[in-house]
């Protein structure tokens, strides 16, 4: 995730039309905070380098319909080093929005109580990671 003058990017899922934070599956032989900057890249445009884990979240237990797999959601702060805006072959459109902002999310991807979590991580420098 990635925080820039108060307000969180996302990216929009064209798979339903909601709003998410950039990010995927990590690719076999991946390193987690290089996957993290390379789905930044891919769903949105911007460049990007992980800078600290925010949090490591059990699927299940924050809201999420169900899945097949079960699934560890690793959530990175990032910065963004360059690139710029632009859609991919998943998404259809990049904004910012502020923690008092309800963008309708992809409930498959994310959902109101994890981007509450991320932002209040990110305004606490000295918090460690969460974890289930």
């Amino acid at each position: 995730m990635i925080v820039h003058d108060g307000k969180m990017l996302f990216v929009k899922e064209l798979a339903d039309g909601g709003w998410t934070l950039p990010g995927g599956w990590v690719d076999a032989g991946d390193q987690p905070g290089s996957a993290a900057e390379r789905e930044v890249w891919e769903e949105s445009g911007y460049t990007a380098k992980a800078t600290r884990l925010l949090a490591v979240l059990d699927h299940r237990l924050h809201g999420y319909p169900p899945y097949f797999f079960h699934i560890y959601k690793l959530f990175f702060q990032c910065e963004i080093t360059g690139g710029v805006p632009a859609t991919s072959l998943e998404t259809g459109g990049i904004a910012w929005f502020g923690p008092k902002e309800n963008p309708q999310l992809s409930l498959a991807r994310t959902t109101p109580e994890i981007i509450q979590l991320m932002f209040q991580q990110v305004q606490n420098p000295q918090a460690p990671a969460l974890f289930d």
